[in-house]
């Protein structure tokens, strides 16, 4: 007999994610890969960028998995954690608006806010080229302003790892960017070892920001919440923005903050419900 699974479909400014709670639907972890490319499926499953597990943690509130789309599992991902505590605190897992959620890339604390957004510290961005990881050397120093070639281009990047890599590149003309053609190049290009997320910046003024972005495992998305936050950091590093500032993606803004005393990076943004149903397994 077929195991009828509840889900919800959640997004946070278009990055789309089939949610699931599995403290209640037991699932083997077994089919957690096979699972997320299912369900993410646009075409034949419910279509999502990724699949987001709830669990049970012994370390904090809760545990997050995330696989995306393709598959592979990210270490973390902004848009998803805010869908993540949105979902715990609306269906009253939880009845305090902030608590702590561990992820692969350690204990984040997203806060639900009276407005109904979602503020998580993301923690304190890596820099290192090795923690990147990206190949080469120095490897303990930041990789900020670097020439790097893909697809027969040549492109100034600044390397952030805000629990995921990301590769931010500011241009004059995000019209002129073929994100199709570069974000798998970029993705795949042999200097990253384990893939990287790729954003194509343009500056407004030194408080605001428009990027797209290609996303490691998923592909063109609306949306990106450690890409927003890495877009600041690089931003703050190359003196084109300053460290609170609006980082429009096509599908709104994020309010991101590099807290100046703790080094920490601030996400503001919103987690939206889409609609719930269930499938069999």
């Amino acid at each position: 007999m077929a195991q009828k699974i509840t889900f919800t479909k959640m997004h946070g400014l278009g990055n789309d994610f089939v949610v699931i709670n599995a403290l209640t639907n037991l699932l083997d972890t077994a089919y957690y890969t096979d699972l997320a490319i299912q369900l993410c499926d646009r075409h034949t499953g419910i279509g999502a960028d990724g699949l987001i597990l709830i669990l049970p943690s012994d370390k904090a509130h809760f545990k997050m998995r995330i696989i995306n789309s393709d598959g592979s599992e990210p270490e973390m991902c902004g848009n998803g954690l805010r869908c993540f505590a949105q979902y715990v605190y609306q269906n009253n897992l939880i009845s305090t608006p902030t608590f702590q959620v561990e992820t692969l890339a350690g204990i984040k604390e997203p806060s639900i806010l009276e407005n109904g957004l979602v503020k998580i510290n993301m923690g304190i961005p890596e820099l290192k080229r090795n923690k990147l990881p990206m190949l080469g050397s120095p490897k303990d120093t930041p990789v900020i302003n670097m020439p790097i070639t893909a697809h027969h281009n040549n492109f100034i990047m600044t390397g952030v790892n805000m629990g995921n890599p990301h590769a931010v590149i500011f241009v004059d003309d995000l019209k002129k960017i073929d994100l199709d053609t570069l974000g798998p190049k970029f993705e795949h290009h042999p200097l990253f070892p384990e893939r990287i997320n790729t954003e194509f910046v343009k500056i407004i003024n030194k408080h605001e920001a428009r990027m797209i972005v290609w996303e490691r495992g998923a592909g063109k998305t609306l949306a990106c919440g450690t890409g927003a936050c890495a877009v600041l950091v690089a931003g703050v590093l190359t003196d084109k923005l300053e460290r609170q500032a609006t980082i429009h993606l096509p599908g709104g803004p994020l309010e991101i903050n590099w807290d100046a005393n703790t080094n920490h990076i601030i996400m503001t943004g919103p987690a939206t419900h889409v609609f719930d149903g269930t499938f069999d397994l």
